[in-house]
């Protein structure tokens, strides 16, 4: 198998190809697993995960680990985080019956957990203050992140204003172009926002530059956005964005008495799909369902469906399921969302379809969009176009399945950012 790891060094356009992973002893520590705790010693989840980085980053990694293990125990750090989230992001956020939507589709009963709701509309803040919190705890004065739709960087953005902190945010020109709602709000709260140009310019393009960026300042710290990364990242953002199941397990108990049938979520790189499942993961009659972009179908080169086109190998520090070009390249990816247009997929999210546990499958941007117009229609609840792609495999389910039964899905933003992408879209297909 060759091993790609690619960003720009010292600010070039040049990038360096590994063919054996940089930090591999680590592959010989793993140890055996399970579904609810599948993490090793090693920072693998299964054969998933590792740390696949130069030795400067690694060395900035394992002082991130230590700091991140000292503080997830700490009654103090907890308290402050909870507080944080409760009174700045303004948690927890509702679990709502979705009952126009269930009257008008038939069938399985479909709850939605509104992270929509969160303070600047998405998931994002929950694993941003968490981090947040360890920078300042490891005396970080200036912070670096990448976004794709847009959302992680706002949350950064505001994070970085509330603590007085230096942020620069690394995004697509593509996605910058396509979101510029988003860019200017991160402008507005102090961000520098960086257009990244190189390659298809979307998400994928910006993760190379942030961590391009992070090697040129290692005084920095990057707040990574999703569940992606080498080792501890994929770790630090399950356990900031757990909330989002933790909240919706016994919101569900008090609100039905029993569990859902199904919990669906949309995967990009899956931060929100993680929070989402994580709680869940034990209960073996709770079907998990990730639902990633087939844009404009898996018969075509225009998607960014890892789990079903993709093979294992090494994308931004991590082993994992991604798309790769016949040249092993990795591969240029497209959804309509700027939050899904990414190659790889988190490493957990590989170790759960690889065990069985979590179900991937797709929708289309036709899909997402219709699934869009239909929960605004239905229930006056405007979606990310992302949250979307979760929608649609509801709308597709929830027909075969009984009244009794229950669907939870997480809306994982709002799509107030989409609005014009939306009416474009639509005015091209009528």
């Amino acid at each position: 198998m060759r091993i790609f790891y690619m960003f720009s060094l010292n600010g070039s356009d040049e990038s360096f190809t590994h063919t054996q992973p940089i930090h591999n002893e680590q592959k010989e520590h793993k140890m055996t697993t399970t579904a609810a705790q599948p993490i090793t010693s090693a920072g693998y989840f299964g054969e998933f995960g590792g740390s696949f980085v130069p030795e400067p980053i690694q060395k900035l990694l394992d002082e991130l680990e230590t700091t991140f293990n000292a503080s997830k125990d700490d009654p103090e750090f907890i308290a402050q985080y909870h507080q944080l989230l409760a009174q700045y992001a303004g948690r927890e956020t509702p679990l709502y019956y979705a009952e126009s939507l269930t009257r008008y589709l038939g069938g399985a009963r479909v709850y939605l957990k509104r992270e929509d709701l969160n303070h600047l509309g998405s998931h994002k803040l929950n694993n941003v203050l968490g981090q947040i919190l360890l920078a300042k705890r490891m005396g970080k004065t200036r912070v670096i992140a990448e976004t794709g739709a847009g959302q992680h960087g706002v949350a950064t953005a505001a994070a970085a204003a509330r603590f007085g902190m230096q942020c620069d945010i690394y995004m697509g020109a593509v996605d910058a172009q396509r979101q510029q709602l988003n860019v200017f709000r991160m402008e507005l709260m102090g961000a520098t926002v960086h257009a990244v140009e190189d390659g298809t310019a979307t998400l994928k393009n910006a993760v190379d530059a942030a961590f391009a960026a992070w090697m040129n300042d290692l005084d920095a710290f990057y707040v990574l956005g999703s569940a992606v990364g080498p080792h501890p990242y994929p770790s630090i953002v399950h356990e900031f964005q757990k909330i989002i199941s933790v909240e919706s397990r016994r919101q569900i108990l008090e609100q039905e008495g029993r569990l859902p049938d199904a919990v669906i979520a949309c995967v990009g790189g899956g931060s929100n799909a993680i929070g989402a499942f994580s709680q869940y993961i034990d209960d073996e009659n709770v079907s998990l369902i990730g639902v990633e972009a087939t844009g404009k179908g898996l018969d075509t080169p225009l998607h960014a469906a890892t789990m079903e086109k993709g093979r294992i190998g090494i994308i931004d520090g991590m082993k994992t399921y991604s798309l790769f070009d016949d040249n092993g390249e990795i591969a240029e990816v497209y959804s309509i969302s700027a939050g899904l247009d990414y190659p790889g997929v988190g490493p957990e999210h590989a170790f759960l379809k690889d065990s069985g546990r979590v179900e991937y499958t797709g929708a289309t941007d036709d899909e997402a969009v219709d699934a869009l117009v239909t929960l605004s229609k239905t229930e006056g609840i405007l979606p990310a176009i992302e949250s979307s792609h979760a929608l649609a495999e509801a709308i597709k389910r929830a027909p075969h399945m009984s009244p009794d039964q229950i669907i939870i899905v997480n809306v994982s933003g709002r799509g107030d950012k989409d609005v014009q992408q939306v009416k474009d879209y639509l005015a091209q297909r009528a």
